[in-house]
């Protein structure tokens, strides 16, 4: 895709401090880290979101992001991992990735970055719930 900065990195074109590089997918430690080792898991050929992968192609990104947390706690000695996926909304960069963030007790980050809060009742937990299933089906 033309102007997309992680196509021209899959082609070779922009340089990224290689992590993992297979068939499928690839693996660079990202510019703007929120912890050192932070990598961003991405297709090789460009896709905009997660809700547009097939399901191979899925899994070769979950394999690889699952393969890539591994590393980051035998590697670099992170006590676990944070892997997350924006879809449009906080999506930087309009083509899929994973982020695996290496995490440490007491590295400062704190929870989501989101407020939480609670349903109002259960009644408003049961029709969410029921909705959900039913764009499911």
């Amino acid at each position: 895709m033309p102007g997309c900065v992680f196509c021209a990195i899959a082609a070779g074109e922009t340089p990224a401090y290689l992590v993992l590089d297979e068939p499928d997918v690839l693996a660079f430690l990202d510019t703007r880290p929120v912890f050192r080792g932070h990598t961003l898991v991405v297709t090789r050929v460009h896709i905009d979101t997660m809700l547009d992968l097939d399901d191979d192609l899925l899994a070769a990104l979950f394999v690889a992001a699952r393969r890539v947390a591994a590393a980051v706690e035998s590697g670099l000695g992170a006590g676990g991992s944070w892997v997350s996926v924006n879809n449009r909304v906080s999506q930087s960069v309009p083509h899929v990735h994973v982020h695996v963030v290496p995490r440490t007790k007491g590295d400062g980050l704190r929870g989501f970055f989101w407020p939480r809060g609670r349903y109002q009742s259960d009644a408003e937990a049961t029709d969410t719930a029921a909705r959900l299933r039913a764009a499911l089906a």
